[in-house]
């Protein structure tokens, strides 16, 4: 399988989550702005809609959108418990984190990559800053976000917080949010995706 990528983006999600699993991932980077890969390949024809991550699989075929890859790699390695089995009440709320992090939380960042207004990034950061308090409540009293299990949903919350860092919005003041990132910053497939993407991260 091959991971089409981009240093710190949220394919960073699905890569963390293929090295939990112990997967065998090629790796791809691909220069956003120019919309070619490393080897010059054209990324429109490896994903029409431009932007990573995205999963070429051992038939060819190709995966995209992240919370679909990072289930895909999970299963197919059931043993390692990032995703819970399918048809269990526990892997729809793995979806319902999955969902909510990407519409209220991803989604949130746009004005602040793609050159909003002071107005719209203000508003943006705000709402970014309710969704961690959210996020914090749902925390307490637990490791992850399903539990005493690092999973899928997990992989993905911890790239928000990367940008939120590198984005000014400070979730310090969270407790069982900055536990999180701390927790998950010391893991060490976290720290191998990392290194391996040249990111670098500041203490929560």
């Amino acid at each position: 399988m091959k991971l089409y990528y981009s240093p710190g983006a949220c394919s960073l999600s699905p890569h963390i989550v293929a090295l939990e699993a112990g997967l065998p991932l090629e790796l791809e980077e691909v220069d956003l702005k120019a919309h070619k890969t490393k080897r010059g390949e054209d990324y429109y024809a490896v994903n029409p809609k431009g932007y990573v991550p995205a999963l070429r699989l051992d038939d060819g075929s190709v995966l995209t959108e992240g919370p679909a890859i990072v289930q895909y790699l999970a299963d197919k390695k059931p043993d390692s418990k990032l995703a819970p089995l399918n048809g269990t009440v526990e892997r729809y709320r793995v979806m319902a984190w999955l969902t909510f992090i990407g519409t209220e939380i991803h989604k949130s960042f746009g004005p602040l990559f793609q050159g909003g207004s002071e107005d719209e990034k203000s508003k943006a950061k705000d709402k970014i800053a309710k969704r961690f308090a959210y996020v914090d409540k749902e925390l307490a009293g637990r490791d992850f976000l399903m539990g005493d299990s690092f999973g899928v949903a997990d992989a993905y919350f911890f790239v928000m917080l990367t940008w939120a860092q590198k984005m000014g919005i400070d979730f310090a003041m969270l407790a069982n949010v900055a536990a999180f990132f701390a927790r998950v910053s010391k893991r060490p497939a976290v720290q191998e995706a990392l290194k391996s993407e040249g990111v670098e991260l500041k203490a929560a």
